[in-house]
């Protein structure tokens, strides 16, 4: 059985990275390129298996090079991908990225295969989603279908993580469906219209998504920390000291580490400590997938000598 059932995006990322960025009809020479693999969902999932959760992603890509280059890397991190579909119609997922040297990118994404990642494909999976300790869903793939996914995970009594990302308007249902939201500060400010800026007014927009009908929600506040709110009680866990680098996947990489707490039968403080302390060293390293790290990389970061 695989405990954690990620459902989410993969796609390949072409970077070109330059010391200005070009204007409307220029073209900037002398930049360094690099092709690596991207995608919340992929994201989620590797991190989740670096962590030490037994993890199965379900996605979609392409008929083609940059799909089965995906499958070969998730397989080589250990996530089973008997439920990664190919689409003969569309191509994979590709980002376009350029980036200065301050960090201030253009990212075009052609979102491609997993905009048809369909209800009957779910139905394939049905097994493997209502035998699963945890459904971690991100919000790259269709609302329609994410939504029939926590469905049959909630009528399993499977807890049922929602990533709100990227930023979009919601059906009710899916919030009813959340056994846990994990936004950011600015995604819970799209979802409730609270201005979040400190610990008061993410308490406020919890107790919005709250209710909604989310029966946790954790708003994750940069180099703040994260606030929780359940059952009426507000928990603060303040972030780890980090020389940030690059802030790219650190939502993910938190996301994963809770569904990982979860699926050991942690409480959801210390779950949220352990995403913490993740996020934190995914933040002191630059890139994203090679930027992800591994259990004991956390476990050292939570139990210092």
């Amino acid at each position: 059985m695989c405990k954690i059932v990620v459902i989410g995006s993969t796609n390949t990322d072409m970077t070109i990275q330059t010391d200005v960025l070009p204007q409307v009809g220029d073209i900037v020479a002398g930049g360094r390129f690099r092709i690596c693999p991207g995608g919340k969902g992929a994201n989620e999932a590797i991190a989740a298996s670096r962590l030490g959760g037994s993890v199965s992603l379900i996605t979609k890509t392409g008929n083609d090079l940059f799909g089965r280059q995906a499958k070969q890397m998730f397989s080589s991190e250990g996530i089973r991908t008997d439920y990664i579909f190919s689409d003969a119609n569309n191509p994979s997922g590709v980002a376009l990225i350029m980036v200065n040297n301050a960090g201030e990118k253009y990212i075009s994404l052609a979102q491609g295969s997993i905009t048809t990642l369909s209800l009957e494909e779910i139905d394939k999976t049905r097994s493997e989603i209502m035998d699963a300790k945890v459904l971690l869903i991100e919000l790259e793939t269709p609302i329609e279908t994410a939504l029939y996914a926590a469905r049959i995970a909630s009528e399993s009594g499977v807890p049922v993580i929602i990533n709100p990302s990227p930023q979009q308007t919601l059906p009710d249902e899916l919030f009813r469906l959340a056994s846990i939201m994990i936004p950011n500060r600015s995604e819970a400010s799209k979802l409730t219209g609270v201005d979040v800026n400190d610990f008061d007014s993410a308490k406020e927009a919890a107790r919005k998504l709250a209710d909604k009908g989310v029966e946790t929600v954790i708003i994750t506040m940069g180099h703040r920390g994260a606030l929780m709110l359940r059952d009426e009680e507000t928990h603060i866990i303040e972030a780890f000291d980090a020389d940030v680098k690059d802030t790219s996947g650190a939502g993910d990489v938190f996301c994963a580490a809770v569904c990982v707490a979860i699926s050991e039968n942690k409480d959801l403080l210390s779950a949220m400590k352990m995403a913490s302390a993740a996020a934190a060293l995914q933040v002191s390293r630059d890139g994203m997938m090679d930027a992800i790290p591994y259990r004991y990389e956390v476990e050292r970061l939570l139990t210092p000598p």
